[in-house]
């Protein structure tokens, strides 16, 4: 491998770590952002002269610091009135920044501490910027979710997003926020728009099986847990947990959605199911007695559901009623198309309603039709219809999901089911 495809590859896996860490350093994202790149391109000049740095990732977090404090530095300075003074103190500082520097060339060194990406999403979960502005920012800056896919989850243009983006980095830059992990009362104010970035970056790596988003997003959770120790972040973790250990049966030998009930349950990562379902339960036993922002149960619910569905021998033996009760729960905590929308579906499968309820209920709701949730909407109507004995509405159903898919791996994962004979 050569020195410049290494330094790729850390721009390509490391580079959204290395920009939590300088922001944590100096708590200014638009300067963080703007040292990180400094830092790579001395990293591609140091290369080119023969100099590759042994470990890139930690070289580069080294200077990007380095730089984003000499600015801090010279930004200080010039507003001293003891200029010599400044000076002194910044051969000192500088000289331990070279110390480090020469250790991070070497190969020695610290890089992250774990939570440098959570404590840079609570940093950018400020209350002067709008809530969707929040989580925006986080997925792109911290998480590195690309903008295009951002503006398609909020339904605006690319270039709108763009905009925005830039307009809330300047903001908190002109701003002067700054943020640090050991003041609780905001880190407990702005846990829930961490959460809700989380929850969301699996959701991005889940509809599109990128395995790379789902891991940090796995991982982020875990920090969050860490940190809040409250049940929500177990909530959000066990539901994640949950979710992943039925990834092995998420695609067919054909790479096409499978279906729950298709599922080959034999081959579901158990280990990550045993944590996912302890950390459902204490979400779903301490959500009740919790006070405060983000305690409303949202992520525990859905935890809850996903492990019984986890532990159901069979797709026939799942504990529909039980997940009716968890699901009405759910929507009035957080009524989203999604939530009701399940809730709709598991209506029909279970014994105590059946298709028919479910179908007059979703009938109901054209709004479901109307959204970025109109393709599953129209399928799990062919599902109801199925359940119904109404083969050919179903189908017909199953022909309009597959009109308003949006991605080609949805619109093939419809076309097998349509050819199998239904939903």
């Amino acid at each position: 491998m050569t020195a410049a495809t290494r330094i790729e590859r850390a721009y390509r896996e490391d580079a959204t770590r290395i920009l939590g860490a300088v922001a944590r350093t100096t708590g200014d994202l638009l300067l963080a952002e703007d040292a990180v790149q400094e830092a790579f391109a001395r990293a591609v000049a140091e290369a080119a002269r023969g100099r590759e740095p042994r470990n890139p990732a930690a070289w580069i977090t080294t200077v990007a610091r380095r730089v984003a404090l000499d600015a801090v530095r010279r930004e200080r300075s010039a507003r001293r009135v003891a200029p010599m003074l400044a000076a002194e103190r910044e051969r000192a500082e500088s000289a331990a920044a070279e110390a480090e520097e020469r250790r991070a060339q070497e190969g020695g060194g610290s890089v992250f501490t774990g939570d440098e990406r959570l404590d840079l999403i609570l940093l950018v979960a400020h209350p002067d910027l709008a809530p969707e502005t929040r989580v925006a920012l986080a997925l792109r800056h911290v998480c590195g979710v690309p903008t295009a896919r951002i503006a398609d989850a909020f339904l605006v243009s690319e270039p709108t997003m763009a905009a925005r983006l830039t307009r809330a980095k300047k903001r908190i830059h002109d701003r002067g926020i700054r943020f640090a992990l050991d003041d609780r009362a905001a880190v407990a104010a702005r846990m829930p728009d961490a959460l809700t970035t989380i929850y969301l970056l699996y959701t991005v790596g889940h509809a599109t099986a990128d395995g790379r988003l789902r891991a940090d997003a796995i991982a982020l959770a875990r920090d969050a847990r860490r940190v809040a120790d409250d049940t929500e972040s177990a909530g959000l973790l066990g539901l994640l947990l949950l979710t992943e250990a039925r990834q092995t049966t998420r695609l067919t030998a054909d790479d096409e959605f499978a279906t729950l009930r298709e599922a080959d349950r034999t081959r579901w990562d158990v280990a990550m199911m045993v944590e996912g379902e302890r950390l459902a339960t204490i979400a779903l036993d301490g959500a009740g007695r919790e006070a405060g922002p983000g305690a409303d149960g949202r992520y525990g619910l859905q935890a809850g559901i996903a492990g019984l569905h986890a532990i159901a021998p069979t797709w026939a033996a799942t504990d529909w009623p039980a997940i009716v009760r968890l699901y009405d729960g759910l929507v009035q905590v957080w009524p989203s198309a999604t939530a009701r929308l399940g809730r709709l579906v598991a209506l029909g499968h279970s014994p105590d309603a059946g298709p028919e309820v479910a179908l007059a209920a979703l009938d109901a709701e054209p709004d479901l039709f109307a959204g970025p949730l109109s393709s599953r909407a129209h399928a799990a109507r062919a599902e109801l219809l199925r359940l119904a004995g109404d083969r050919a509405a179903s189908e017909a159903e199953l022909r309009r999901a597959i009109g308003t898919a949006e991605d080609d791996r949805t619109r093939r994962s419809l076309l097998r089911l349509l050819a199998a004979g239904g939903a």
